[in-house]
């Protein structure tokens, strides 16, 4: 088996234990790998998602463009994350974001129809899909939530804590445009920070 999918399998395993080795299998063969180059995109704003993809290799952000033309960062993913705007993906419906990728990157891709066929037939994989699921609309809700509870140095400190392995990966615009404010914003945060 290819050891990327391999991989994923593994994770997957990790999620659900009780998932067969025979259901991984036929899992599998619903399975691509896609590779993208740096700044190529995943999913372009007004298109259907075909396929979710899992990340093996690489960092994507996804973004969309505000009434003033400008990008509006809303999500980093790297390794062991889902690429996807997953409502739209779900209802196929046109997306409302770009995801493109930061750095080269490898993804293990499911099609809508083939999810619907896994689910289908492999019963264990529901339950998956469930905790994946719940866990991308965690992780939309707490977004929500920063920009309502957290001033900009709490959201900052927050992804310092949470995200320390992006800070080389992304450019500091992206983390601007990610945290909601301007970059002397951030300097200053960054200065406070230091002299505590």
């Amino acid at each position: 088996m290819e050891p990327t999918i391999e991989v994923f399998l593994n994770s997957v395993k990790k999620i659900c234990p009780k998932m067969t080795d025979y259901e991984l299998a036929l899992y599998a063969t619903k399975l691509t790998i896609e590779s993208f180059s740096k700044k190529e995109y995943f999913l372009q704003f007004g298109h259907v998602q075909k396929n979710i993809g899992f990340i093996a290799n690489g960092l994507v952000r996804s973004y969309f463009i505000d009434k003033d033309g400008d990008e509006i960062t809303v999500g980093f993913y790297a390794e062991g994350d889902y690429a996807t705007h997953y409502s739209a993906f779900i209802e196929q419906q046109p997306s409302k974001y770009y995801i493109q990728c930061l750095e080269p990157t490898v993804m293990v891709c499911l099609s809508h129809e083939n999810m619907q066929w896994v689910y289908d037939h492999i019963p264990n994989l529901e339950r998956y899909g469930r905790l994946i699921a719940g866990e991308i609309l965690k992780r939309q809700q707490e977004r929500i939530e920063s920009f309502i509870f957290q001033t900009a140095e709490e959201r900052y400190i927050d992804f310092v804590k949470h995200h320390s392995g992006l800070f080389n990966r992304i450019s500091i615009s992206h983390l601007c445009s990610f945290l909601g404010i301007e970059r002397q914003t951030l300097t200053r945060i960054r200065q406070k920070i230091a002299h505590q």
